[in-house]
């Protein structure tokens, strides 16, 4: 192996193409999401009471089931005006925590990662702890 030469492909900046590549990407989802969003307000009825309890029962949880997406698209479509953000300011392909290159790989898979897959594993591995932690602490308060 020549010296000065690693064994592990580290990831590059991305191009100016491929920026631009991720950039119409971020925004097809952002307009989907939004489509989307304006379909379930125009979707809406009025208040009907059904006509038995099971049925009116199921239509709420239905509401109820639309509305949580919807919150959960509300927190994607925030992450995504992050990341186009970050593409006006040149920052896009790089760790919010270590400032290393993400990776082309890795923005395919999540385009609106603002982590390296380093960085995000040691995330999720504290938040895993904590999450012990804290179980343990509730069992223990019993």
């Amino acid at each position: 192996m020549a010296k000065g030469k690693s064994t592990v492909d580290e990831p590059k900046r991305l191009t100016a193409k491929e920026l631009k590549e991720f950039e119409k990407l971020l925004l097809e989802r952002r307009k989907t999401l939004l489509d989307q969003a304006r379909a379930t307000l125009e979707d809406q009825d009025p208040e009907v009471r059904a006509p038995d309890e099971v049925d009116q029962a199921s239509k709420e949880y239905d509401k109820s089931f639309e509305y949580r997406m919807r919150d959960r698209e509300k927190f994607l479509l925030r992450k995504i005006e992050k990341a186009l953000v970050r593409i006006s300011d040149k920052e896009y392909d790089l760790c919010e925590s270590c400032g290393n290159p993400i990776g082309k790989k890795r923005l395919s898979a999540r385009p609106e990662a603002t982590y390296c897959i380093i960085c995000k594993e040691e995330q999720e591995r504290k938040e895993k702890m904590f999450q012990k932690k804290r179980q343990l602490r509730a069992t223990i308060d019993f």
